[in-house]
């Protein structure tokens, strides 16, 4: 274990120093870890919290500097705090983003050898529960966004450029339009990771995109008319036509 750094007077206080009392045993950092974990999840710690400095971490847990260092090393990793330089620096809390949270949910599904398809049915099924609300809190402004995606995108149909990045695009959007942040990261999620497992599509493949891309305009039309159960059949005839390859894009 490093050598131990000798207490030393802190700004902390009283209620900053019972969060990072001492650790009583010997420890690793993944403990310091876990305790910052926990403190984020009971609120006690918000994005935007700065921690203790190096010293005051170490004399409130009763350790070393390199394992405080390292501890903040693997934080700042995993997305739960941003070093800052400078004379207002420190370690920042911050809120991990759907881009970090869609690399782990890549590394999960590469060690489990899930494939691109069961993502995608993944997400359509995911999908289908966000009607309801769709319906009921689609606005003006969302109904617009989605039409303009759905031209785009069949003007990509018809110019044989149709991608994934169309589809995705939609089904970021239409995901948005039930005004849920949870929900929203969760959607993005499958997104990135679908990313991942793009390939290229041979040019000239007959009618691709082309079922996928008048679904989406259906499933719209029906939002349109707070038809939640015409919205559902369509995406269940859309998720049925799940590809046993991604490179079949709908």
């Amino acid at each position: 274990m490093d050598e131990m750094q000798k207490p030393e007077s802190s700004g902390l206080d009283h209620g900053m120093n019972q969060m990072f009392s001492p650790i009583t045993t010997v420890r690793i950092s993944s403990i310091i870890v876990d305790r910052v974990r926990a403190l984020i999840r009971e609120g006690k710690l918000k994005p935007g919290d700065r921690l203790p400095t190096e010293r005051e971490l170490c004399s409130s847990f009763g350790i070393g500097r390199a394992t405080v260092r390292d501890a903040l090393r693997i934080l700042e990793t995993i997305g739960l705090i941003e070093v800052r330089v400078g004379s207002r620096g420190g370690a920042f809390v911050k809120a991990p983003s759907s881009l970090q949270i869609g690399a782990g949910l890549n590394d999960m599904l590469a060690a489990a050898a899930i494939s691109a398809a069961e993502i995608r049915e993944a997400r359509l099924t995911f999908e289908l529960g966000l009607i309801d609300l769709i319906c009921e809190r689609i606005t003006d402004e969302d109904i617009a966004t989605l039409d303009d995606i759905c031209a785009r995108a069949k003007a990509a149909v018809e110019e044989d450029n149709y991608g994934l990045n169309h589809s995705l695009e939609f089904h970021t959007a239409f995901a948005r339009c039930a005004h849920n942040r949870a929900l929203d990261m969760i959607i993005e999620t499958f997104q990135i990771s679908l990313q991942m497992f793009e390939r290229p599509v041979k040019q000239g493949e007959p009618n691709r995109g082309t079922p996928g891309v008048q679904e989406h305009l259906d499933i719209v039309e029906a939002i349109k008319a707070k038809n939640a159960t015409l919205a559902k059949a369509i995406m269940e005839i859309h998720r049925s036509r799940t590809p046993k390859r991604l490179r079949l894009i709908a």
